[in-house]
């Protein structure tokens, strides 16, 4: 890993200031979908402990062991993004924020529009996800 002490800056003051503003409505965005998803899991896993029937073989539609692992799916997902939201509103406290944890690098303007989380320039992620 590559010290980001003298990392350039890839974003005006304003960007970074739009970008942090973003990162925060997507937290409080991403927090209200945690809170439905743990409702949707905790109902589904009630459901199937209250009911008799067995729902495996039930040709009217998805079981409520698929809805239950689908739910938990999401809210993993969810919990994962709020954790790379608030990486980056720490990185953004640090001085750190859009330079890549991998390399150093300046991380691209258009992605970090398009990922305002992402830690990572492309060639970097591409090489983790490889």
């Amino acid at each position: 890993m590559t010290t980001l002490t003298t990392a350039p800056a890839v974003l005006s003051a304003r960007q970074q200031e739009l970008l942090e503003r973003r990162l925060e409505t997507e937290r409080r965005d991403t927090e209200l979908a945690i809170a439905q998803l743990s409702g949707d899991v905790s109902t589904v896993q009630n459901s199937r402990h209250d009911s008799p029937t067995d729902d495996e073989h039930d040709p009217e539609g998805t079981t409520l062991a698929f809805e239950q692992s689908q739910a938990a799916a999401l809210l993993r997902q969810a919990t994962s993004r709020l954790d790379d939201i608030d990486h980056a509103l720490s990185r953004i406290g640090a001085g750190t924020y859009g330079i890549c944890i991998g390399c150093g690098s300046a991380i691209g303007s258009a992605r970090l529009g398009a990922r305002p989380y992402a830690s990572q320039c492309i060639a970097c992620a591409q090489r983790a996800s490889a």
